[in-house]
């Protein structure tokens, strides 16, 4: 009992921890602008025990995280206020990030004991499941948020993609940020990072 008691405070008292955010170029999936010394590493959080970090287990719920960090060796300032994300499968599916009440909405979905249903008037079971405020306040966290990134540092954060349905999404999946700007506002080239660089370093 005493066991119990103490894994159960334990759980209860877990709480989501942001990743530091390392150069890019030291994530097995990676691509790099020499020319304009900038990169992008990604690493999903997809199995094992990276996933936890989260109080929730986002692979079960359909999501794949991805850690994304922008590394701007430059001396000018990055501007991410456009940026977006789209990650593509091996079968050229092209998914946007799932924004935080898409999160909110899948762990949140009624669904009853069994998933039985009785002919009126037998009474049937309340459905349950709620977002609790410590959950909100993880996807809040944890999403990628920075607007821009400073000379010779590096901002990283999370984007959640909605791959229920797809089996093994990783495998000859890439993902592209567009929209990232220099200092006079001009838009560099786009970044595309494959997965399976991470599935190569993954597996060593």
């Amino acid at each position: 009992m005493l066991a119990l008691a103490l894994a159960l405070t334990c759980l209860a008292s877990k709480q989501f921890v942001m990743p530091s955010a390392k150069p890019a170029k030291t994530y097995p999936a990676h691509d790099e602008h020499p020319a304009e010394a900038v990169a992008v590493g990604a690493d999903p959080y997809d199995a094992g025990d990276k996933t936890n970090i989260f109080t929730v287990h986002y692979p079960e719920e359909g999501f794949l995280p991805i850690w994304v960090v922008i590394t701007n060796d430059s001396e000018q300032p990055l501007s991410l206020g456009n940026m977006q994300a789209q990650f593509v499968t091996s079968s050229r599916a092209k998914l946007a990030p799932s924004s935080a009440d898409d999160i909110y909405r899948r762990l949140s979905r009624p669904s009853t004991n069994g998933g039985r249903t009785y002919p009126l008037p037998f009474p049937t079971k309340k459905v349950k499941g709620t977002v609790s405020k410590q959950t909100q306040e993880e996807i809040t966290n944890a999403q990628f948020a920075a607007k821009a990134v400073e000379p010779h540092t590096t901002q990283g954060g999370f984007f959640f993609f909605d791959v229920s349905g797809i089996p093994s999404p990783l495998p000859g999946s890439r993902l592209f940020l567009t929209g990232v700007r220099d200092a006079r506002g001009n838009e560099l080239l786009y970044f595309e990072v494959p997965m399976d660089l991470y599935l190569g370093g993954a597996s060593k």
